[in-house]
């Protein structure tokens, strides 16, 4: 059997007025993240891990920040479209490890929501997921609520298909 690991991080602005959106959940807070797309630093960063896995690039070589087709686009269909590609290359998700940084809003109870969404895109269980939050303690942009981030790391197998 054929494995595959990937990892990805991604980072975007915070900004007033913007919607914050998390692992396709979109969380109430009074700053959201500023991007091309919705800005939802968790599936870029789940994206890149799986692209990574198969040496297929980033998120940016497939949907650039260039393109008008990706303005403001749901980041849920850049994560649908980034499976298809690992699909076509005959592998499929094991597994999915992350974490997103950030001080505020805390997002504990949104993490089955966002684990819900993201088995049904991927074609895995929820128990397959992991989504983890931490602060940085207040150090650095994301202490001082200017951004955020998001780490993942993901396992491929070549498809029994």
């Amino acid at each position: 059997m054929s494995y595959r690991i990937g990892f990805g991080v991604d980072y975007h602005q915070l900004q007033l007025g913007r919607d914050l959106w998390i692992g396709g959940v979109k969380i109430s807070h009074n700053k959201g993240s500023l991007g091309h797309s919705d800005g939802d630093v968790l599936l870029h960063a789940i994206c890149d891990a799986m692209l990574g896995a198969l040496s297929l690039g980033d998120i940016g070589i497939h949907f650039p920040n260039t393109s008008d087709e990706f303005k403001n686009i749901k980041s849920t269909i850049l994560l649908q479209r980034t499976m298809n590609l690992i699909v076509e290359q005959g592998y499929c998700v094991v597994n999915i490890d992350s974490s997103v940084c950030l001080e505020e809003p805390k997002i504990k109870n949104y993490t089955e929501k966002m684990c819900e969404i993201i088995a049904e895109i991927i074609k895995i269980t929820t128990q397959d997921i992991s989504i983890k939050a931490t602060t940085t303690e207040k150090l650095g942009f994301v202490g001082r609520e200017e951004g955020l981030m998001a780490y993942a790391t993901v396992l491929l197998t070549k498809s029994s298909k």
